[in-house]
């Protein structure tokens, strides 16, 4: 019974994403929904793109193992970014009025900078994406009773989610993402409620976790390697989230600068706030059925929120978790899908046709999207990282060689293309060499890319004009 509302519920939300796309006209529509989206829908898509398959199955599985200290950089490095976002970026990305994060860099640095940091973007959204085709999988696996297999359900979802974005591109994104944020929305709160009433109320929950430790752990140790490690945790998705092309999108899709401002802060605070939802959910299960969270916690931790939904409560309580989780997860694959798509289309393929027309771009972005849909899902098929440290693994390469050249480019003068070369360059080496010889090293790795890159940034900034131009 329960596979039947799923594929209800995705049939008619594919629906709604393709006839949005009958607003995409050119480009601008393609990338940015032409720059015209209001308060409630560009809020909803901050939430709903950065609520997804990590925040449902990822956080609460590592939070069940790891406690609090295990979670620094999702929720809490990832809503600081947001917030971030909106105090200190948005409004300097959204005057200038470009189509891409990329567009910055070239016109800041130059294209080889531009190059540079647009392959590190859509790089780094390999892992994101293929995180949420991955649950998908898992969640068509777990509602059809194993019927289909989780490879199946990763190529249905994928499939899905691919072509509603294909011809809706940002329309779709958030048409679907404003629908989904109340799905979202409603269906945490009361299943939230479902599970409250099994467990003896709130306090009961909390007071148990406390008694536990899983609390106690988030501050780290007084000692170097655990002060670094929590920098390092907490800076891979604070940081290396702000220079991404999904962040930038849903300011430039804002009617007016102001709701690209406010609706990056609120968005933040609200998933900060609805994070912890789906962590109280998991840990309840160690109230109603501790075996079954013995049972997979070892093994695949990721399991127990869904297996406590199927064994615990009625169906209804069932269809709504379900439809929570899949809206989580569609917005957030069709926004992080679309994103590099988008970024690569304008700043790699377009800088070698130089007379391309609107017309023609915005056919490349659709042919980008595709590929770009195969590339993940096969490596979702045959990655063994979990979903949590697929998407936390995916920021530390924009962490390293996209967030200083964009922070300086916005607030420091004297930043120049040299510098800006230096930095990427820098930053990428230190940390893959970090990474190879040294991964468990007092230092992490991408903590030390991220002082070689802010290094490169200003070394290279002050090298005087006629050294410069001897060079």
């Amino acid at each position: 019974m329960l596979i039947w509302f799923v594929i209800i519920y995705w049939v008619v939300s594919v629906g709604i994403g393709l006839w949005a796309a009958l607003r995409v006209k050119n480009t601008a529509d393609f990338a940015a929904a032409g720059h015209s989206l209001p308060m409630p829908i560009v809020t909803a898509t901050v939430f709903a793109t950065w609520f997804g398959s990590e925040t449902v199955l990822g956080i609460p599985a590592t939070f069940l193992k790891e406690g609090l200290g295990g979670v620094v950089s999702d929720p809490f490095g990832s809503s600081l970014c947001l917030i971030l976002v909106g105090l200190f970026f948005a409004r300097h990305l959204y005057n200038r009025r470009m189509l891409t994060i990329g567009d910055f860099f070239r016109e800041k640095y130059g294209r080889t900078v531009e190059v540079l940091v647009t392959l590190c973007i859509v790089v780094s959204y390999l892992g994101w994406v293929a995180a949420q085709i991955k649950a998908l999988g898992l969640v068509f696996s777990v509602v059809s009773e194993g019927s289909i297999s989780q490879t199946g359900g990763m190529m249905i979802g994928a499939a899905s989610v691919l072509i509603y974005t294909l011809f809706g591109g940002m329309w779709s994104v958030a048409i679907t993402d404003f629908i989904q944020m109340i799905i979202i929305v409603i269906g945490m709160l009361y299943i939230g409620g479902e599970m409250t009433a099994q467990t003896g109320g709130i306090s009961v929950v909390i007071e148990h976790a406390a008694a536990a430790g899983q609390f106690s752990n988030f501050w780290p140790d007084m000692n170097l390697a655990s002060i670094l490690g929590f920098i390092a945790a907490l800076c891979t998705m604070m940081l290396g989230s702000i220079p991404q092309q999904d962040v930038f999108q849903r300011i430039t899709s804002s009617k007016n600068v102001n709701i690209a401002v406010n609706a990056a802060i609120l968005g933040g605070v609200l998933y900060f706030i609805f994070a912890f939802v789906p962590m109280y959910l998991a840990y309840s299960a160690t109230l109603i059925s501790p075996d079954l969270v013995k049972q997979y916690l070892t093994t695949d931790p990721q399991m127990i929120l869904p297996k406590l939904i199927l064994n615990h409560v009625p169906l209804i309580a069932q269809v709504m978790f379900f439809g929570a989780l899949l809206s989580a997860i569609k917005s957030c694959a069709s926004a992080t899908l679309l994103a590099p798509s988008v970024t690569f289309a304008e700043n790699i393929v377009r800088g070698f046709f130089k007379h391309l027309s609107d017309h023609a771009l915005l056919k490349i972005m659709r042919i980008t999207v595709l590929c770009f849909a195969v590339v993940v899902t096969f490596f979702a098929v045959n990655s063994e990282l979990s979903i949590f440290k697929m998407v936390e693994s995916a920021y530390k390469v924009t962490l390293v060689a996209a967030f200083v050249p964009l922070a300086f480019g916005v607030y420091w003068s004297k930043a120049n293309s040299l510098g800006g070369l230096l930095a990427v360059v820098g930053g990428l080496t230190i940390w893959i060499s970090c990474e190879i010889l040294a991964p468990n090293a007092i230092m992490p790795p991408q903590l030390a890319g991220l002082l070689a890159s802010i290094a490169g940034m200003i070394l290279g900034s002050l090298v005087p004009k006629d050294e410069l131009k001897a060079v």
